[in-house]
């Protein structure tokens, strides 16, 4: 699967210096993903982190209400309206892979999700900024009945 934003950047640090960046990066407890959870549990909402038993481990999981919360970071998971979704000039083919990859695992994800009668809602690093907007968007998520969704 080919990414639609072919926007490349050159990387300013040496192989070993991106090399010890990158294995800082975490999986789970990124800032946007710790700004959801202190938002969703601020709204009165329990919720299950990481839920291993379901596709793609989400990063909320609200079982009483079939729900499922993502928060995506855009360089990762290539978000299409953000600046942030780039793939790297350095070492192109394998990001360009490693990058939609992830797009694909996503989207095969929350297609079981949804054939399993789960709703989901990606919350994308950006959209993390405005609080306001984000505790509106998560309310009506989580306060709205339980629907089909479609794949």
């Amino acid at each position: 699967m080919a990414l639609s934003r072919r926007v490349t950047v050159s990387d300013i640090y040496s192989a070993a210096k991106r090399s010890e960046i990158m294995s800082r990066v975490r999986s789970t407890g990124s800032k946007p993903e710790m700004l959801v959870r202190r938002l969703v549990h601020s709204l009165g909402y329990r919720f299950r982190l990481h839920h291993d038993g379901l596709p793609g481990k989400p990063d909320l999981a609200f079982p009483r209400y079939r729900k499922v919360i993502f928060v995506h970071g855009c360089f990762w998971h290539q978000h299409g309206r953000c600046a942030k979704a780039t793939i790297p000039a350095s070492n192109h083919a394998f990001w360009e892979r490693k990058l939609s990859g992830n797009v694909e695992r996503d989207r095969q994800n929350v297609a079981a999700l949804c054939r399993s009668g789960w709703q989901i809602l990606v919350i994308w690093e950006c959209e993390t900024r405005d609080r306001d907007a984000l505790a509106t968007r998560v309310r009506a998520f989580l306060e709205s009945p339980v629907l089909r969704c479609d794949t």
